[in-house]
């Protein structure tokens, strides 16, 4: 803060400046957020903001971070999300990564297997490895991980409806590896209301699909202490055309309906608060991007201390992967597209992320090639070693813009988290479309502007080239391994023990229709190959399915 004859003499600076500049040059800016931005910021924007609502790095509200030593201690882990065509080609590609310094794996999984089918039924048919790893049984899992001791890497599955099955399989690996279940580092998505409002790959309604989360959340808390049990995404919310504002507001209302199904289960908030996570992108504005993770950071630990009551600093923290935005990668001139993921992996390194996937330059093309992934590693690398970005923590808090802009974010994601709080919560406010409608609002803004040429997209509206003479390596799937992984899965079937598996579907169907967690029951019937597919539609039976309702 500022005092009065501090504050009187900057206006009266400020006042005689901006009589200097030519009016053109005062002109305010709007950021993708719609707010507007000054030409300059001074003290003046930060009058009423006081050193504790910035505070030190791992001091509540964790503005400038969750831990106090940030990567002085520990470096970001370097995640890049992978997975395609069958499971022992992806194990390839990890072993590929690992070797080239990648920390941590990150599972991307089929569309079938993130529908609840397995990869012979008929609607996966064309579909199988095309947009990550088929996972339908557990001997999958074991290709998977072949030769990748569980308790030696952290693992993130990008896994949302049949997360309680994956994690399953996950568990009954380790225990065939020999890995206790409580050594077990990593993250399952599991983030199901994320799924209403932006990437439809639900399966059951919300209300049973919550129990599932929960159930989830409430096992690993037990008896997984170093796994986090959610991945909270504001990613696919930005992806389907949310401001930065609205993507805090609508991933921290989802999380507000996560913590409030299971204290529901009676369990205190630290004892699971601590292991939630979340997942951000990172877009093309810079600052606005650090300025959005600082004050996600912020309001979250206000959240949990003021309403949840947690005594806990732990509980507080908010932790978040980041990924640089698909949605801003062009299949035109896609070298160009290293230039932005560069900027928004420095921007994610800025605004603090506790680990981060540096997308490709080919993932408008296709799924990226080996050359391209390892590219984006290096692309980490290079600003982890080469650029002294993490020799300082938070090194430019304090920044008059960035605090502002930061403060600013906070004010404005309050209001929507308000008015979502007024309908009754995420859920009503998924059911009653209100969400859905603001993103589908602003994705129709964007596309108006890109069209009209104010928003510009380098190679797309502005700087075209009239020929590209496209010399990447696009990375093509073989039509044959679809048939080989439908024959896998057949093998498996004949070879197994049928009738423990029928036994251990139908004790799911039981305890499904009551509170009972489900994940002790889900380990026993994947050990025996019961597959995904086939407890999808047991629970269908018990949940029916969700079908979506079109918003206008």
């Amino acid at each position: 803060m500022i005092d009065k004859e501090e504050e009187k003499r900057l206006s009266e600076d400020l006042k005689r400046w901006k009589g200097k500049i030519k009016k053109f040059d005062l002109e305010k800016i709007e950021n993708s957020s719609y707010f507007q931005l000054k030409p300059i910021y001074t003290p003046l924007d930060l009058k009423d903001t006081t050193y504790g609502d910035i505070n030190l790095p791992g001091e509540f509200p964790f503005t400038r971070g969750p831990y106090s030593t940030m990567y002085r201690g520990r470096l970001w882990t370097m995640r890049q999300y992978s997975g395609f065509q069958n499971a022992k080609l992806t194990n390839q590609r990890y072993k590929y990564l690992l070797e080239h310094g990648q920390t941590g794996l990150s599972v991307a999984f089929d569309l079938c297997t993130q529908m609840g089918f397995d990869s012979d039924h008929i609607l996966a048919q064309g579909e199988v490895g095309k947009t990550g790893v088929p996972i339908s049984s557990l001997k999958d899992m074991e290709d998977l991980f072949e030769g990748i001791p569980l308790d030696q890497v952290s693992t993130s599955m990008t896994i949302n409806a049949p997360t309680a099955i994956i994690l399953a399989m996950y568990i009954a690996l380790a225990e065939k590896q020999g890995v206790s279940i409580d050594k077990l580092r990593g993250t399952v998505q599991n983030d199901i209301l994320k799924e209403y409002i932006a990437r439809n790959t639900y399966i059951f309604p919300p209300i049973p699909s919550m129990k599932l989360v929960a159930d989830v959340i409430e096992y690993c808390s037990k008896k997984l202490p170093h796994f986090n049990t959610i991945s909270i995404s504001g990613y696919h919310i930005r992806e389907a055309g949310a401001t930065a504002v609205q993507e805090i507001a609508f991933t921290l209302t989802n999380a507000i309906a996560y913590v409030e199904e299971v204290l529901k289960r009676g369990l205190d908030i630290d004892q699971f608060a601590s292991r939630l996570a979340f997942f951000f992108c990172t877009y093309n504005d810079f600052f606005e991007e650090i300025a959005k993770f600082r004050a996600a950071r912020r309001i979250w630990a206000k959240i949990i201390k003021n309403r949840f009551k947690a005594k806990n600093l732990k509980s507080m923290q908010l932790r978040f992967h980041a990924q640089t935005i698909g949605s801003s990668l062009t299949a035109q001139q896609p070298d160009v597209n290293l230039i932005r993921v560069a900027i928004q992996t420095l921007a994610s390194v800025l605004g603090g992320a506790q680990s981060i996937h540096s997308s490709s330059r080919d993932e408008a093309l296709s799924l990226p090639s080996k050359d391209s992934v390892r590219l984006s590693l290096r692309t980490q690398q290079i600003i982890a070693y080469e650029t002294g970005a993490g020799n300082v923590i938070d090194p430019i808090g304090g920044s008059y813009y960035l605090e502002s802009l930061t403060n600013q974010m906070e004010e404005e994601a309050f209001k929507i988290i308000k008015k979502i709080e007024q309908q009754g919560g995420a859920i009503n406010a998924i059911e009653n479309g209100y969400i859905q409608k603001e993103i589908q609002e602003n994705a129709y803004k964007i596309q108006q502007s890109i069209e009209k040429g104010e928003q510009i997209v380098i190679g797309v509206n502005k700087f075209q080239i009239d020929k590209e003479d496209l010399k990447l390596e696009i990375l093509k799937s073989d039509p044959e391994i679809e048939q080989q992984q439908i024959d896998k899965l057949k093998k498996i079937k004949e070879s197994r023990d049928n009738n423990l598996v029928h036994e251990k579907l139908i004790k799911i169907k039981e305890v499904a229709k009551t509170d009972e967690n489900l994940m002790p029951y889900l380990i026993n019937a994947v050990k025996v190959y019961a597959t995904t597919g086939e407890i999808c539609d047991i629970l269908k039976e018990v949940y029916g399915t969700y079908k979506m309702t079109t918003i206008f």
